[in-house]
């Protein structure tokens, strides 16, 4: 009975843990990247944001929920990055999953004092994307609208900055850091 207890809660942990790994997803190279699916979802004021409108910059997609602590920790980044290279061609958009919808999701924001756009996502964006298996699921979208990297759980800060700073400087050039490599945490698929 105790051996059952223990392998199910060690079960349970890792099943949470999940969500707050550092583990790369199917990220794209050049080559393959295909079209970042596009939504029509409503944002906190209830206009309408199509990602498609992004097209010609590069997107930090992020898959979140309040309730996230891994959420809570990439949230603080993502304002900083968007303060910081927005000029240079770069946005944040993020996806709230939260059923309770802008209830939460305002307060939180306020909090958080973000400063990019949130939408409300629904059933229809999570599975045009394959399913968002765990939050935070955070894509970085080239200038072509194309996904070059997916990850899922809690990220590197350098991983995302220097993921964004190569799809700003080389465009629809090869998702690698200027030394060649692909950024931390995140895994090139040929």
């Amino acid at each position: 009975m105790f051996a059952r207890y223990v392998a199910a809660t060690v079960a349970t942990a890792l099943l949470i843990l999940q969500g707050c790994s550092t583990r790369p997803n199917a990220a794209k190279s050049h080559n393959d990247r295909h079209a970042a699916p596009d939504f029509a979802l409503k944002d906190a004021e209830g206009k309408t944001v199509r990602l498609s409108e992004y097209k010609g910059k590069v997107v930090l997609l992020d898959f979140w929920a309040t309730s996230c602590g891994p959420c809570r920790v990439e949230i603080p980044w993502f304002v900083e990055m968007e303060r910081n290279k927005k000029d240079k061609g770069f946005e944040v958009l993020g996806v709230s999953l939260d059923d309770s919808g802008w209830e939460d999701v305002k307060p939180f924001l306020a909090e958080m004092k973000v400063n990019y756009r949130v939408v409300i996502g629904d059933d229809a964006t999570t599975k045009a994307y394959g399913g968002v298996e765990a939050i935070p699921t955070t894509l970085l979208i080239d200038k072509q609208g194309r996904i070059a990297s997916i990850h899922v759980g809690l990220g590197a800060r350098k991983a995302f900055e220097d993921g964004v700073d190569e799809l700003l400087r080389e465009g629809d050039t090869p998702f690698k850091t200027g030394n060649g490599a692909v950024p931390a945490g995140f895994v090139a698929v040929k």
